[in-house]
Protein backbone atom coordinates (compact mmCIF):
# COMPACT_ATOMS: atom_id res chain seq x y z
CA UNK A 1 0.00 0.00 0.00
CA UNK A 2 1.32 3.43 -0.95
CA UNK A 3 1.90 5.95 1.85
CA UNK A 4 2.74 9.63 1.73
CA UNK A 5 6.05 9.14 3.53
CA UNK A 6 9.45 10.43 2.43
CA UNK A 7 12.66 8.98 3.85
CA UNK A 8 15.88 10.85 3.13
CA UNK A 9 18.80 8.75 1.88
CA UNK A 10 22.42 9.85 1.98
CA UNK A 11 24.67 8.29 -0.70
CA UNK A 12 27.70 6.37 0.58
CA UNK A 13 30.77 5.34 -1.37
CA UNK A 14 31.97 2.30 0.54
CA UNK A 15 30.55 -0.93 1.96
CA UNK A 16 31.72 -3.48 4.50
CA UNK A 17 31.38 -4.17 8.22
CA UNK A 18 33.62 -1.31 9.34
CA UNK A 19 31.68 1.24 7.32
CA UNK A 20 28.40 -0.17 8.65
CA UNK A 21 29.63 0.14 12.25
CA UNK A 22 30.67 3.76 11.68
CA UNK A 23 27.26 4.58 10.25
CA UNK A 24 25.41 2.98 13.17
CA UNK A 25 27.66 4.83 15.64
CA UNK A 26 26.52 8.09 13.99
CA UNK A 27 22.86 7.06 14.30
CA UNK A 28 22.41 6.07 10.63
CA UNK A 29 21.34 2.78 9.10
CA UNK A 30 23.22 1.18 6.17
CA UNK A 31 20.94 0.25 3.27
CA UNK A 32 21.13 -0.78 -0.37
CA UNK A 33 18.61 0.21 -3.04
CA UNK A 34 18.03 -2.32 -5.84
CA UNK A 35 16.16 -2.33 -9.14
CA UNK A 36 15.80 0.11 -11.98
CA UNK A 37 18.45 1.47 -14.32
CA UNK A 38 20.70 2.69 -11.48
CA UNK A 39 21.36 -0.81 -10.17
CA UNK A 40 22.44 -1.48 -6.58
CA UNK A 41 23.11 1.79 -4.74
CA UNK A 42 24.46 1.91 -1.15
CA UNK A 43 22.84 4.60 1.01
CA UNK A 44 22.40 5.60 4.65
CA UNK A 45 18.91 6.21 6.09
CA UNK A 46 17.23 7.08 9.38
CA UNK A 47 16.66 3.82 11.35
CA UNK A 48 13.74 5.34 13.30
CA UNK A 49 11.77 6.00 10.12
CA UNK A 50 12.37 2.48 8.76
CA UNK A 51 11.47 0.88 12.10
CA UNK A 52 8.23 2.88 12.17
CA UNK A 53 7.36 1.69 8.66
CA UNK A 54 8.03 -1.96 9.48
CA UNK A 55 5.93 -1.67 12.65
CA UNK A 56 2.96 -0.12 10.82
CA UNK A 57 -0.13 -2.06 9.71
CA UNK A 58 1.14 -2.34 6.14
CA UNK A 59 4.65 -3.31 7.29
CA UNK A 60 7.10 -4.27 4.56
CA UNK A 61 4.32 -3.89 1.95
CA UNK A 62 4.41 -0.14 2.50
CA UNK A 63 5.42 1.83 -0.59
CA UNK A 64 7.09 5.11 0.41
CA UNK A 65 9.29 7.75 -1.22
CA UNK A 66 13.06 7.65 -0.94
CA UNK A 67 14.54 11.12 -1.34
CA UNK A 68 18.12 11.55 -2.58
CA UNK A 69 19.96 14.30 -4.49
CA UNK A 70 16.83 16.40 -4.84
CA UNK A 71 14.63 13.67 -6.36
CA UNK A 72 12.35 10.97 -4.97
CA UNK A 73 11.54 7.43 -6.07
CA UNK A 74 8.94 4.94 -4.76
CA UNK A 75 10.53 2.02 -2.86
CA UNK A 76 9.62 -0.96 -0.67
CA UNK A 77 11.56 -2.79 2.04
CA UNK A 78 12.37 -6.26 0.67
CA UNK A 79 14.75 -7.51 3.37
CA UNK A 80 15.96 -6.42 6.78
CA UNK A 81 18.16 -7.59 9.65
CA UNK A 82 17.71 -7.02 13.38
CA UNK A 83 20.29 -7.12 16.17
CA UNK A 84 19.29 -10.28 18.13
CA UNK A 85 20.18 -8.70 21.47
CA UNK A 86 19.28 -5.01 21.12
CA UNK A 87 16.37 -5.68 18.71
CA UNK A 88 17.43 -2.72 16.56
CA UNK A 89 17.76 -2.60 12.79
CA UNK A 90 21.21 -3.45 11.44
CA UNK A 91 20.59 -3.29 7.69
CA UNK A 92 17.79 -3.00 5.12
CA UNK A 93 17.42 -3.73 1.42
CA UNK A 94 15.10 -1.49 -0.58
CA UNK A 95 13.63 -2.00 -4.04
CA UNK A 96 12.67 0.70 -6.53
CA UNK A 97 9.01 0.32 -7.54
CA UNK A 98 7.54 1.11 -10.95
CA UNK A 99 3.95 2.09 -10.13
CA UNK A 100 2.81 1.01 -13.61
CA UNK A 101 4.03 -2.58 -13.28
CA UNK A 102 2.52 -5.48 -11.35
CA UNK A 103 4.41 -6.90 -8.38
CA UNK A 104 4.02 -9.99 -6.18
CA UNK A 105 3.48 -9.50 -2.45
CA UNK A 106 2.31 -11.45 0.60
CA UNK A 107 -0.64 -9.94 2.47
CA UNK A 108 -1.60 -10.95 6.04
CA UNK A 109 -4.94 -12.68 6.68
CA UNK A 110 -7.11 -11.78 9.68
CA UNK A 111 -10.04 -13.98 10.76
CA UNK A 112 -13.19 -12.36 12.14
CA UNK A 113 -16.00 -13.85 14.24
CA UNK A 114 -16.51 -17.05 16.24
CA UNK A 115 -17.34 -20.18 14.20
CA UNK A 116 -20.66 -21.91 14.94
CA UNK A 117 -18.75 -25.17 14.87
CA UNK A 118 -16.86 -23.99 17.95
CA UNK A 119 -19.76 -22.38 19.86
CA UNK A 120 -22.47 -24.94 19.07
CA UNK A 121 -20.62 -28.17 18.23
CA UNK A 122 -17.61 -27.98 20.54
CA UNK A 123 -15.03 -28.05 17.76
CA UNK A 124 -11.84 -26.03 17.46
CA UNK A 125 -10.79 -23.54 14.82
CA UNK A 126 -7.42 -24.10 13.19
CA UNK A 127 -5.78 -21.30 11.18
CA UNK A 128 -3.54 -22.95 8.59
CA UNK A 129 -2.48 -20.09 6.30
CA UNK A 130 -1.75 -16.62 7.66
CA UNK A 131 -0.60 -14.87 4.47
CA UNK A 132 -1.98 -14.76 0.95
CA UNK A 133 0.36 -14.25 -1.99
CA UNK A 134 -1.07 -12.06 -4.73
CA UNK A 135 0.03 -10.15 -7.81
CA UNK A 136 -1.24 -6.62 -8.41
CA UNK A 137 -0.35 -3.04 -9.23
CA UNK A 138 1.52 -1.29 -6.39
CA UNK A 139 -1.36 1.08 -5.62
CA UNK A 140 -3.77 -1.87 -5.18
CA UNK A 141 -1.84 -3.68 -2.42
CA UNK A 142 -4.35 -4.21 0.44
CA UNK A 143 -3.47 -3.69 4.08
CA UNK A 144 -4.86 -7.13 4.95
CA UNK A 145 -7.53 -9.67 3.99
CA UNK A 146 -10.36 -10.00 6.53
CA UNK A 147 -12.08 -13.42 6.53
CA UNK A 148 -15.40 -13.93 8.33
CA UNK A 149 -15.50 -17.42 9.90
CA UNK A 150 -18.82 -17.10 11.81
CA UNK A 151 -20.73 -19.66 9.69
CA UNK A 152 -18.10 -22.40 9.72
CA UNK A 153 -19.29 -25.74 11.11
CA UNK A 154 -17.19 -28.81 11.93
CA UNK A 155 -15.67 -30.18 8.75
CA UNK A 156 -16.04 -26.91 6.84
CA UNK A 157 -13.16 -24.70 5.67
CA UNK A 158 -12.30 -21.47 3.88
CA UNK A 159 -9.76 -21.79 1.08
CA UNK A 160 -7.61 -19.27 -0.78
CA UNK A 161 -9.99 -19.26 -3.76
CA UNK A 162 -12.84 -18.14 -1.45
CA UNK A 163 -11.17 -14.78 -0.78
CA UNK A 164 -12.36 -12.24 -3.39
CA UNK A 165 -9.76 -10.40 -5.47
CA UNK A 166 -10.41 -6.75 -6.24
CA UNK A 167 -9.01 -4.30 -8.78
CA UNK A 168 -5.80 -5.58 -10.38
CA UNK A 169 -5.35 -8.36 -7.79
CA UNK A 170 -4.58 -11.87 -8.99
CA UNK A 171 -4.24 -14.87 -6.66
CA UNK A 172 -0.80 -16.50 -6.63
CA UNK A 173 -1.29 -18.82 -3.65
CA UNK A 174 -2.62 -22.27 -4.65
CA UNK A 175 -6.43 -21.85 -4.83
CA UNK A 176 -7.05 -25.05 -2.82
CA UNK A 177 -4.83 -23.93 0.08
CA UNK A 178 -6.79 -24.06 3.36
CA UNK A 179 -6.92 -20.72 5.15
CA UNK A 180 -8.84 -21.93 8.21
CA UNK A 181 -11.16 -24.80 9.16
CA UNK A 182 -13.10 -26.19 12.13
CA UNK A 183 -12.23 -29.68 13.31
CA UNK A 184 -13.70 -32.04 15.89
CA UNK A 185 -11.85 -32.52 19.17
CA UNK A 186 -13.14 -36.13 19.40
CA UNK A 187 -11.63 -36.92 16.02
CA UNK A 188 -8.24 -35.83 17.33
CA UNK A 189 -8.57 -37.85 20.55
CA UNK A 190 -9.59 -41.13 18.83
CA UNK A 191 -6.10 -42.16 17.61
CA UNK A 192 -4.63 -41.52 21.07
CA UNK A 193 -7.36 -43.60 22.73
CA UNK A 194 -6.78 -46.43 20.25
CA UNK A 195 -3.07 -46.49 21.05
CA UNK A 196 -3.79 -46.62 24.79
CA UNK A 197 -6.24 -49.52 24.37
CA UNK A 198 -3.82 -51.49 22.19
CA UNK A 199 -1.04 -51.28 24.76
CA UNK A 200 -2.90 -53.27 27.47
CA UNK A 201 -3.32 -56.65 25.72
CA UNK A 202 0.24 -56.49 24.40
CA UNK A 203 1.64 -56.30 27.94
CA UNK A 204 -0.32 -59.29 29.35
CA UNK A 205 1.50 -62.13 27.52
CA UNK A 206 4.86 -60.76 28.74
CA UNK A 207 3.72 -60.96 32.39
CA UNK A 208 2.38 -64.52 31.97
CA UNK A 209 5.51 -65.67 30.19
CA UNK A 210 7.72 -64.23 32.91
CA UNK A 211 5.66 -65.93 35.65
CA UNK A 212 6.04 -69.35 34.00
CA UNK A 213 9.79 -69.02 33.91
CA UNK A 214 9.93 -68.19 37.60
CA UNK A 215 7.74 -71.23 38.46
CA UNK A 216 9.81 -73.55 36.30
CA UNK A 217 12.99 -72.31 37.91
CA UNK A 218 11.56 -72.88 41.43
CA UNK A 219 10.62 -76.55 40.96
CA UNK A 220 14.19 -78.01 41.01
CA UNK A 221 14.89 -76.21 44.27
CA UNK A 222 11.93 -77.97 45.96
CA UNK A 223 13.16 -81.41 44.83
CA UNK A 224 16.55 -80.82 46.47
Amino acid sequence: MRRDITVTAEPRDSRGKNEARRLRAKGSLPAVVYGGADGATPVAVDPKQLTKILSSKTGHNTIFNLGSNGSTTPVMIIDWQYDPIKDTLLHVDLKRIDLTKRITVKVPIVTQGDPKGVKLQGGIQDVVTRELEIECLPDDIPEQFVVNVSELMIGQSIRAADIPMQGSMKLVTVPDAVITHVVSIKAEETPAAAETGAATPASEPEVIKKGKKEEEGAEPAKKK
